[in-house]
């Protein structure tokens, strides 16, 4: 089976590892990440070394930005196909300048990122057949950066996600994790496994037993002392749940049932 040949590129370990982690993900076409470059000089130097069918590049990078790097990628005789991946939704027009094959923004959805790989396999003319789906080795992680560290934390043990000052608290089923991650981010990551029930708290559906009113010290109360807040196992936690969030927490609640 023919394999489209991937390099990726982007000046952030995490973000590189995030893309590995969606195209290790990726059936259809099939993948192999032939290397990784933190900077326009590194690819270039990867390319040398090896050619590949398509380059998934950061716009963001010091030095030669990823829009420079497109630009000279098209001088060569034998360009890879480029998709330029960013944060920021601005640099969509330019992305028609340098002839990329898709503009993808962070976070980026394996979905999204499946269809780009598609056109890129057309372009390039590799016939792609579907496989036969292999049963799962692994189970879903989330990759998260604690301090620095960059770790893989099983969704499953996921509990809670809670921000406090310039950090999220982690709460899987064994360790809690200081991460670096905004709350937002992290969310949109592990999509329909959570909850939002605060605006600084997002809840694993799985770990979400009862919901009451309760008296949380330390935790501002409606009238009569009391407030909504959900019971999570493991742990034994009860975490606030605000109004707006009540219906979202009840449905959980309901198809548990």
């Amino acid at each position: 089976m023919t394999r489209l040949r991937i390099l990726i590129v982007d000046d952030e370990p995490l973000a590189r590892l995030r893309l590995r982690g969606l195209l290790a993900d990726c059936v259809q076409p099939a993948i192999a990440v032939v290397d990784e470059a933190g900077s326009a000089a590194e690819a270039l130097h990867a390319l040398a070394r090896q050619p590949v069918d398509a380059v998934l590049l950061d716009i963001h990078m010091p030095g030669m930005d990823g829009m420079a790097l497109a630009r000279k990628l098209r001088e060569q005789e034998n360009p890879p196909a480029v998709v330029l991946v960013t944060a920021h939704a601005e640099h969509a027009l330019q992305a028609f300048e340098v002839d990329a094959v898709d503009y993808l923004t962070k976070p980026v959805r394996r979905a999204r990122l499946q269809e780009a790989l598609a056109r890129v396999a057309m372009r390039r003319g590799i016939v792609t057949v579907a496989p036969v789906p292999a049963p799962p080795t692994e189970l879903p992680t989330l990759v998260v950066s604690d301090r620095g560290r960059v770790l893989r934390i099983p969704v499953a043990d996921v509990v809670y996600l809670r921000a406090e000052m310039k950090y999220v608290t982690l709460c899987t089923t064994k360790h809690r994790y200081v991460l670096d991650d905004a709350l937002t981010d992290l969310e949109q990551r592990l999509g329909e496994a959570v909850v939002r029930i605060h605006r600084s708290a997002v809840v694993a559906k799985a770990a979400v037993r009862a919901l009451e009113r309760r008296v949380l010290p330390g935790h501002e109360a409606e009238e009569g002392g009391e407030s909504w807040a959900v019971l999570l196992e493991p742990g034994g936690e009860w975490l606030p749940v605000s109004r707006r969030q009540l219906p979202q927490v009840r449905e959980v609640l309901t198809r548990a049932g």
